[in-house]
């Protein structure tokens, strides 16, 4: 008997016909849906009730959805790590398996965060606009090993950040809901501390945590107002994780040097927004997991993970060293 899969995960899709003959020969019946980033819930609920499995991006599958699409919805394989997106209680309430690759993105997303704090450090993209609009103009920056680098979540991301961080001699600090292995610390001389400390005491502030009901707008107002005036934030972890508003009005009065999000409150970033106006602001579009290497792992593992939650014997094209 075939199994109808809704298909709607944006890195996935393009690449879906490398996969056929393995899902064909497993009996799946592909339903590609049109998405951009991420399928709404009423765009979900077009499908309700009518696949066995799912494979998705950041789709919203809230308590509503799920229930519409139970009781035949057995399996939603993410394409990714996060899976804030979905209700995994009411998920596991109504008998869905929800799957993901855990840490498969930490080696891009750290590189990606480093690359950040390099481009502030040394103003490279400054001194680039000045000699391009004519000016000679010599902008001062600073070495790595001069800077504190506090990391907000050390799970496989934060861990990787820590280590490149560590190569530039950086001063290090860590802060995480969860203890953190002591072997690890000892590896590469990061100090716990707890949020707001660490918010005093750092000029980078890379946030890698989970999105969850602790950590939304975990950055806000209150928080924001800690950092030093030469401090930079760094999200590469989830958009709410930041108050948006907040972190706009702390950039328009100078409270902090700048702000480098590769993730936003409402993606795509709406061409409103006032973050694209601020000149001490870098940019990019949720792409921070960019690796052909590491999408073809996942590719792999989300197909594995889909065939395995239906039950289906998962050929060994498909396994994941």
């Amino acid at each position: 008997m075939a199994h109808r899969v809704l298909l709607s995960a944006p890195y996935l899709l393009p690449v879906i016909d490398a996969f056929r003959p393995l899902l064909d020969a497993s009996g799946i019946e592909l339903v590609p849906a049109p998405v951009e980033e991420r399928l709404s819930e009423d765009e979900l609920m077009k499908y309700a009730g009518q696949v066995d499995g799912v494979v998705c991006g950041d789709d919203q599958f809230s308590q509503r959805v799920l229930a519409a699409f139970a009781p035949r919805l057995k399996v939603i394989s993410k394409w990714g790590t996060g899976i804030d997106s979905i209700d995994c209680q009411a998920a596991e309430r109504l008998g869905v398996r929800v799957c993901n690759t855990p840490g498969a993105f930490a080696h891009p997303v750290a590189d990606t965060v480093m690359a950040y704090i390099l481009l502030f450090a040394r103003r490279t993209p400054w001194m680039d606009r000045e000699m391009k609009a004519g000016r000679w103009d010599k902008i001062p920056g600073k070495t790595l090993r001069e800077c504190t680098l506090g990391v907000v979540g050390v799970g496989h991301c934060g861990r990787e950040v820590l280590r490149r961080a560590k190569a530039f001699g950086m001063h290090l600090l860590g802060n995480d809901v969860i203890r953190i292995p002591e072997e690890f610390l000892g590896e590469v001389g990061v100090e716990m501390l707890g949020l707001e400390d660490l918010l005093r005491q750092s000029d980078f502030v890379s946030l890698n945590c989970d999105l969850n009901p602790t950590s939304f707008h975990l950055v806000n107002s209150q928080r924001l107002a800690l950092l030093s005036p030469r401090a930079v934030l760094v999200n590469a972890s989830r958009g709410p994780v930041v108050d948006e508003p907040a972190l706009v009005e702390a950039l328009r009065a100078g409270r902090l040097a700048g702000a480098a999000l590769d993730v936003f409150e409402q993606e795509p970033l709406p061409l409103d927004s006032p973050l694209r106006s601020f000149d001490n602001v870098l940019l990019a579009p949720h792409n921070a997991n960019s690796s052909p290497e590491a999408w073809a792992r996942v590719h792999r593992n989300t197909l594995r993970n889909l065939l395995a939650g239906l039950g289906l014997e998962v050929p060994a094209e498909l396994e994941v060293a």
